[in-house]
């Protein structure tokens, strides 16, 4: 089995028409490709960012009927690409959705599927709320999927920041993890490149995010910096702020080395629950 490969980052500032945005994002697909990328990834929210949640759950189609499953499998098999759409909103219920993320196989099949764990619930000070949680199910399974030259472990977003789920996904054989993403401006300036670092540095993996960019309905403002990370910590490729395309060869021999030079990942320990110190303290007294 080959040890390398070419992947492909997309950025792009979604709108709120699905339509277009399936439009922009192929035309990113197809020049990624055209720069030799053979695995495609794309940001969190793909086809839409919609700030009206009503509307959300009113025109959300569930899987078997979303408008942009059909043409992006077709991308992925004209192309002959593995195609990771970093996420769509798909229809969990009258209530909620699923923030999911799809890896496309060349032959156009959904290799696998990847609902977002943790939900972006927080005030970051740039004006608007994030309440993720009020239109989404979070999911409740890690995913892994068997690539050509390398298992890959999915995640969305605001899961970069719970190193226990990368951990998990490294320790179950994973060694390309992919975190596409709609950062805020704000917490991406103090947080995403520390974040991207830090989880490839810790698992011994390559970490893909392809992000978002630029202002959107409403105001809303996403970091961009789409970023190619090497197991040792180097950031290889970056986006920057416009949109576009990154691509980069991953060399899965640097896994091999990064993990042989610092194995903490077979170094866990058994932790028991914390205790405070005063506590014992007095208590001998």
């Amino acid at each position: 089995m080959t040890q390398r490969f070419v992947a492909g980052l997309v950025q792009m500032t979604a709108g709120t028409e699905i339509e277009e945005n399936v439009r922009v994002a192929s035309q990113l697909i197809r020049e990624a490709k055209g720069k030799g990328a053979q695995l495609v990834v794309t940001p969190e929210n793909t086809t839409q960012i919609e700030p009206d949640k009503a509307r959300v759950l009113a025109e959300t189609q569930p899987e078997e009927t979303h408008p942009a499953i059909p043409p992006f499998r077709a991308l992925a098999q004209e192309l002959n690409v593995w195609l990771l759409i970093g996420s769509l909103t798909v229809k969990a219920s009258d209530a909620k959705c699923w923030n999911r993320s799809y890896l496309f196989a060349p032959d156009g099949s959904i290799a696998a599927r990847y609902d977002k764990i943790h939900m972006f619930d927080v005030q970051v000070g740039d004006g608007q709320s994030y309440r993720e949680s009020s239109t989404f199910e979070p999911g409740r399974q890690a995913v892994m999927a068997d690539l050509p030259w390398a298992r890959l472990g999915m995640t969305i977003c605001y899961d970069i920041r719970f190193p226990y789920l990368y951990r998990a996904l490294a320790q179950g054989g994973a060694e390309v993890l992919t975190a596409p993403a709609a950062f805020t401006e704000v917490t991406g300036q103090a947080h995403w490149h520390v974040l991207q670092r830090a989880r490839a540095i810790e698992t011994g993996c390559y970490v893909l995010s392809a992000a978002q960019c630029g202002t959107h309905a409403r105001g809303r403002r996403t970091f961009g910096h789409s970023v190619i990370v090497a197991p040792w910590g180097e950031v290889l490729a970056d986006g920057g702020t416009e949109p576009g395309v990154v691509t980069h060869e991953i060399d899965l021999a640097a896994v091999a080395s990064a993990r042989h030079r610092i194995p903490a990942l077979t170094h866990d320990r058994p932790v028991e629950a914390p205790v405070v110190a005063n506590a014992l303290r007095l208590a001998g007294e």
